[in-house]
C-alpha cells in the first residue's frame, strides 16, 4: 500500500494545517439545509481537498457517493446515476454526502452534465460537496452562485515536515531533518506530492542523495496576492504573476478589490499610489504602443504593492473575486449586441461598420420598424436590447 492511502486523514483531528476550513465545512453540515445544498472546497492540488469530504463523512456517519468530472459528459447517464442516489437512503450508514470531484475538469462539450447536476443539487436531501482546483472559472460560474466556496490554503512547509516526522516515526524509520525540510519546501504545500517523495526516499540505501525537481506549479491568483500583499518585496516578486493564468488586466482588478482587505492607513494610500501608476503605464502601452513600459507596470503592480506595507503580515486572508468583472463582462455584452446589429445594417445597406456604428442612434430608429427586423434577420436578444 501507498503511503498516501495508508496514512491517510480518517477523523477531523489528523488532518493538519486546515483549522480553520474544518470549522467552516462543520457548520456547513450542521446547518443543512438552511443556506446552501453544496459547497466547493477549492484550492491547489495535494492539499487534501477529497481527503476532506471523505473525512465528513466518516465522521458523520454517512455513506458516500462519488462523481467526476468524465460522469458529467454524458446528461443522461448522469440522470440515471446519480437521481436514484439522491432518492434512496443509505442502507447501512446514517447519512449521505454526494462527492462530486475535480469539477473544473469538465469541458465544453459537458455542459449538458454540469447544467443537470446544478438542477439535482436545488433537489437533494444530501449535501453535495464538490472539489475544484480553479473554481473561478468561467465555466462554473453557474455552480459558484449555487454553492458556498470554501478555499483550502496551501499548508505551510513547517506543518508538512511535522507530518512526514510522524509517518516515519510509525514506519520506525529514520531520516535527516534536512531532508524532509527539502522535501517539505520543495513541493510548495503539496501533501501528496511529499508523502510520495518521502515514500522515494525512504527506499533508498543513502537518501541524502536523492534529488528532487523543484514543481514548477502554475500558481493561481489567490496564493499570488498572499505572496505580495504578506511577503517581502524581493526580486523574485517581480515575476510573481507570469505564472499565473490570467491577463495583466485582471490582475489588475484583483488587487485593487483586495488592497482594502490587507492595508489600511498610510500602507492603503501607498498601495493605490503603486496601482495607479500601474494604470499610467498600462494606458501608455495602449495609446502608444511602448511595450518596453511592460516591466514597470509589473514592478508597480508586484513590488511596489508589495513594499507599501511597514511589516510582513500574518494570518489566513479570504481574497474577493472581483466585482468589476462583473460589470465589464455585462458591458461586453451590452457592445457585443449593438455591434452584431450594427454589422447586419451595415451589410444591408452596404456602408461600412464603423460608420453604421457612429450613426447608431439613428439606426436604433428606424429598426423600429418590424419589417426591417425581419428583414435584417434579427435575434430575439438583439431586439431585446433594442427595446431597452
Amino acid at each position: 500500500m501507498t503511503w498516501i492511502e495508508k496514512y491517510r486523514p480518517k477523523k477531523f483531528g489528523d488532518i493538519k494545517g486546515q483549522d480553520e476550513i474544518i470549522g467552516k465545512v462543520k457548520n456547513f453540515i450542521s446547518d443543512f439545509p438552511k443556506r446552501k445544498r453544496a459547497i466547493v472546497l477549492h484550492g491547489p492540488p495535494g492539499v487534501g481537498k477529497t481527503t476532506l469530504a471523505h473525512v465528513i463523512a466518516n465522521e458523520t456517519d454517512s455513506e458516500i457517493f462519488e462523481l467526476n468530472a468524465s460522469d458529467l459528459r454524458n446528461r443522461t447517464k448522469l440522470r440515471e446515476i446519480l437521481r436514484p442516489a439522491i432518492e434512496q437512503k443509505s442502507l447501512i450508514k446514517k447519512g449521505k454526502i454526494i462527492l462530486v470531484d475535480e469539477v473544473d475538469g469538465i469541458s465544453k462539450v459537458d455542459y449538458g452534465g454540469l447544467t443537470e447536476l446544478l438542477y439535482l443539487i436545488e433537489s437533494t436531501p444530501y449535501p453535495v460537496i464538490i472539489t475544484a482546483n480553479d473554481v473561478w472559472d468561467r465555466k462554473l460560474s453557474a455552480l459558484r452562485r449555487k454553492s458556498e466556496l470554501i478555499q483550502l490554503k496551501e499548508v505551510d512547509y513547517r506543518t508538512i515536515k511535522d507530518i512526514l516526522l510522524d509517518i516515519l516515526r510509525k514506519e520506525n524509520l529514520f531520516m535527516h531533518i534536512n531532508i524532509l525540510k527539502s522535501i517539505a519546501v520543495r513541493v510548495k504545500g503539496d501533501i501528496r506530492a511529499a508523502i510520495n517523495d518521502l515514500q522515494t526516499a525512504s527506499r533508498m540505501q543513502d537518501p541524502s542523495l536523492i534529488t528532487f525537481d523543484e514543481r514548477n506549479k502554475e500558481t493561481d491568483i489567490f496564493n499570488a496576492l498572499k505572496m505580495v500583499f504578506k511577503g517581502k518585496p524581493t526580486n523574485d516578486l517581480l515575476r510573481v504573476f507570469d505564472s499565473v493564468k490570467m491577463s495583466i488586466d485582471e490582475v489588475i482588478l484583483w488587487i485593487e478589490e483586495n488592497i482594502p482587505v490587507e492595508y489600511q492607513g498610510e500602507e492603503l494610500v501607498k498601495a493605490f499610489d503603486a496601482l495607479s501608476r500601474t494604470d499610467v503605464f498600462k494606458g501608455r502601452i495602449y495609446k502608444q504602443q511602448y511595450w518596453r513600459f511592460l516591466v514597470y507596470e509589473n514592478i508597480f503592480l508586484s513590488y511596489g504593492i508589495s513594499a507599501s506595507k511597514k511589516d510582513i503580515k500574518t494570518g489566513f486572508t479570504t481574497y474577493k473575486r472581483p466585482t468589476r468583472i462583473l460589470k465589464i463582462w455585462l458591458n461586453n455584452q451590452r457592445t457585443a449586441k449593438k455591434k452584431s446589429i450594427a454589422q447586419k445594417y451595415a451589410q444591408y445597406v452596404h456602408v461600412g461598420q464603423k460608420r453604421a456604428l457612429s450613426e447608431f442612434p439613428t439606426i436604433k430608429y428606424i429598426l423600429k420598424n418590424p419589417e426591417i427586423r425581419n428583414e435584417l434577420k434579427l435575434t430575439e436578444e438583439e431586439i431585446i436590447y433594442l427595446e431597452k
